[in-house]
């Protein structure tokens, strides 16, 4: 049975709003933020993933009445166990999902205003529903992350990848039992993908390098490889794309130096990660796509390059899909036009031509460099093939 009478429209109004939901939830809960977390682009992403199946949850739980819910959303329970790996303290959990509760209920009067006169008693209803939503998904996920923290950690294995982590986040410890020397260069690698940790240590095995491994999920590996003179990134990268097994995505950061190299190289690794799962090649260095993983961090900056750079593409017949092809075979060939033609098959003028319709359809912003169009580009095609 739907929500009575003229409330029945409000889940409606609110879907419509979602984009701009999601994005003001999502800044509110980072703001409740804690230094721990800064350290898992994975927890990170996955906090995004969270938002948007609690916001999905509370509207399909507005327009149930009297049925029971559905379950809680896996991206929420998952959520959960990756605070309880990242030393988020369940408080902070806690707390932000009622933050996003207030923000929710906001939402709902405004609406309900907006719409005129709507019964109290149906208003009342419907916060009382949502009131009980949370309830739903406050007792789900604090169980998940009172069993993770339970069970974990379970084997030596993690252990070791809890030890590696703290060691991440800053913490001076003893890593004598670790094996692995902090001084000289190190290049992190992060791979996923079924057993991404065998696998990668195995590709390694010709360098003359030592080893740190962890893995700080099932299908997930980190590792570190120590060199006493700085490695050649470009040779580093193509033994790992000419050996890398199938189904595999493998991110390499740039070399550091001592402790501080050590953090830095992991780090860019993982924000590397993300673009490597999504692009054309499943073998990236943290120094080809810099700009691209930061700038998918940084909403403000996504956001406004896609207004800016990709909107104005985004129209006629095709939505601008062979506009946006041709600009990436021309930032791809390192704007040669000749070799852009040869590689999308038409010919030179045809390529010309595109590029005048783009100029005029962008305007100024398609001057200069055009690095932010192929930025904007890039980050395009990763989105468009992020699971999330």
């Amino acid at each position: 049975m739907h929500v009575e009478g003229a409330a029945s429209d409000l889940p409606d109004r609110l879907e419509a709003r979602r984009v701009e939901i999601d994005e003001a939830v999502l800044s509110r809960v980072k703001g409740l933020a804690q230094p721990a977390e800064t350290a898992d682009p994975e927890y990170a992403e996955g906090l995004q993933a969270a938002i948007a199946a609690a916001v999905n949850y509370w509207i399909s739980g507005l327009r149930r009445s009297g049925i029971r819910p559905d379950p809680v959303p896996t991206a929420l329970l998952s959520q959960a166990r990756l605070a309880a790996r990242n030393g988020v303290a369940l408080d902070t959990v806690v707390r932000r999902y009622v933050a996003g509760h207030s923000m929710l209920a906001d939402y709902l009067i405004q609406e309900a205003e907006q719409m005129g006169p709507i019964p109290a008693a149906a208003l009342k209803r419907l916060l009382r529903r949502q009131a009980a939503l949370l309830d739903r998904i406050l007792g789900a996920v604090g169980e998940e992350y009172s069993r993770e923290r339970t069970e974990s950690p379970r084997t030596v294995e993690q252990h070791r990848a809890e030890r590696v982590k703290r060691i991440l986040a800053g913490e001076l410890l003893d890593s004598a039992d670790l094996a692995y020397p902090f001084g000289g260069f190190h290049v992190g690698i992060v791979a996923s993908g079924s057993g991404a940790a065998d696998a990668v240590a195995d590709l390694a095995e010709c360098l003359d390098s030592r080893k740190l491994k962890v893995r700080p999920g099932e299908d997930t590996a980190w590792i570190w490889l120590g060199f006493r003179r700085r490695p050649e990134q470009e040779s580093l990268q193509d033994l790992m794309q000419r050996a890398r097994p199938a189904g595999m995505a493998i991110a390499i950061g740039e070399p550091g130096d001592g402790l501080r190299g050590w953090r830095l190289t992991h780090f860019q690794a993982q924000a590397a990660l993300a673009i490597a799962r999504r692009g054309e090649s499943k073998v990236v260095r943290y120094g080809e796509v810099a700009l691209v993983a930061a700038a998918r961090h940084d909403r403000l900056l996504a956001a406004s390059l896609g207004e800016l750079y990709l909107r104005p593409l985004k129209v006629g017949r095709d939505g601008g899909a062979v506009l946006r092809e041709t600009l990436r075979a021309y930032f791809d060939c390192e704007r040669n036009v000749s070799a852009a033609a040869s590689k999308l098959g038409v010919t030179r003028q045809t390529i010309k031509n595109r590029l005048q319709v783009a100029q005029e359809r962008v305007g100024p912003y398609l001057s200069g460099t055009g690095t932010e169009m192929e930025i904007a580009l890039r980050l395009d095609a990763a989105t468009a093939q992020d699971p999330r």
